[in-house]
């Protein structure tokens, strides 16, 4: 009787903490504490013997703590309607036949709201469950990439709701009363009419290239690409729609190394870039052409355009996040997606793309491409 006794809570301690944690893991050379998501697997008994880091940082409970636990005690969960969770699926104990439970929003201790899905590892197919192997996910990031989705679509109804109604109304007015207008006010609202359909298009535009971002398939089309033309292109396009021509400082550092890249999406860039500065920026507007190191491995030059203006810059707790979706700073207008756009096409290129603060103390925006010029031409 005495060996028995002693013996039964050494067997109790060693079914609760096994000296391998997350065995099976470690043994394909998986370490658990690098898993994105919490992990926390139990034995045929019921008991957790895997507790990896993300779990206890989502839980809030230390593995210590959560070893050698029975799996409805380390992980008290209900559903949204106050239910206990493991009463209800009851893993051990149910069908047979089961496999898994599917994702869903589960509560911890505290209301906090969590993703949860079970695997339910079986020697045969109907024998008795080995493992339970429950995975943990965060839901704020998802809940982040909700909020995010429900704002692009409030802007672009709301940007579309003004040119579309402008353009229904004045076509509208048009056919209705076509003879009682001069063709100097049918002309009016027909350039309105143009210019709103302008902007409906370009909004559309900006819309395709956010889902290509989001989605990786944003291509890019290299050819030859003369950066300091295609600068002056742009400065002279704002000098013919009347901004003076001093407010403009263009330099190039010669030689510039052959840029192979995309015209059209390096105009994009170019447009943004020096329409935040023309609209929100004030005094000269300079623009630095220069060579520089490659941003991408196995290449030693890039180019680097500089855009700065002598405003009032960006404040400081808003740089990290000028280039997020919806950013629009102090002044209102646009939709907030032109700079997360410029971002995903410079990264779609190989190159990175800074804001700071100008000597002039306006604000300043440095992007820089690799050469990328084909393999044929190295």
């Amino acid at each position: 009787m005495t060996v028995g006794t002693s013996s039964a809570p050494g067997a109790r301690q060693a079914r609760r903490t096994p000296a391998p944690r997350c065995g099976d893991l470690a043994e394909l050379g998986i370490d658990p504490d690098e898993l994105p998501d919490g992990l926390v697997i139990a034995d045929e008994h019921g008991h957790v013997i895997c507790f990896n880091a993300a779990a206890q940082r989502i839980t809030a409970t230390a593995a210590a703590d959560a070893l050698g636990q029975r799996l409805e005690k380390a992980l008290p969960l209900e559903d949204l309607e106050g239910r206990r969770w493991w009463q209800l699926t009851d893993p051990y104990g149910g069908l047979s036949i089961r496999v898994r439970q599917p994702e869903r929003n589960l509560l911890l201790p505290g209301g906090r709201e969590v993703l949860v899905s079970a695997r339910y590892v079986r020697t045969e197919p109907t024998g008795p469950v080995r493992r339970v192997v429950v995975t943990l996910r965060d839901t704020e990031a998802r809940r982040r990439t909700e909020r995010s989705h429900a704002e692009l679509i409030a802007t672009v109804a709301h940007e579309l709701r003004s040119p579309l109604t402008s353009v229904k109304g004045f076509t509208a007015t048009l056919l209705a009363k076509w003879e009682r207008f001069t063709d100097d006010q049918k002309r009016l609202m027909l350039e309105t009419v143009d210019a709103d359909a302008d902007r409906v298009t370009r909004l559309i535009a900006e819309l395709l290239d956010i889902s290509r971002i989001d989605s990786g398939r944003l291509e890019v089309r290299r050819q030859p690409v003369d950066m300091g033309a295609a600068v002056g292109r742009h400065i002279q396009a704002y000098v013919a729609a009347g901004q003076p021509a001093d407010r403009f400082l263009l330099r190039i550092e010669q030689p510039l190394p052959d840029l192979w890249a995309d015209p059209d999406k390096v105009d994009q860039v170019l447009s943004n870039l020096l329409e935040n500065a023309v609209r929100h920026g004030e005094g000269t507007v300079t623009i630095d052409v220069t060579p520089s190191a490659s941003p991408r491995e196995g290449e030693d030059v890039g180019t680097s355009v500089t855009v700065s203006d002598e405003g009032l810059g960006i404040p400081e707790e808003s740089m990290n996040r000028v280039f997020t979706r919806f950013w629009r700073g102090s002044k209102r207008g646009g939709t907030g997606l032109g700079l997360y756009i410029v971002k995903g096409i410079v990264e779609a290129h190989g190159g990175t793309i800074t804001v700071g603060r100008a000597p002039g103390g306006g604000a300043e925006f440095r992007f820089t491409l690799p050469v990328g010029a084909p393999a044929y031409l190295a």
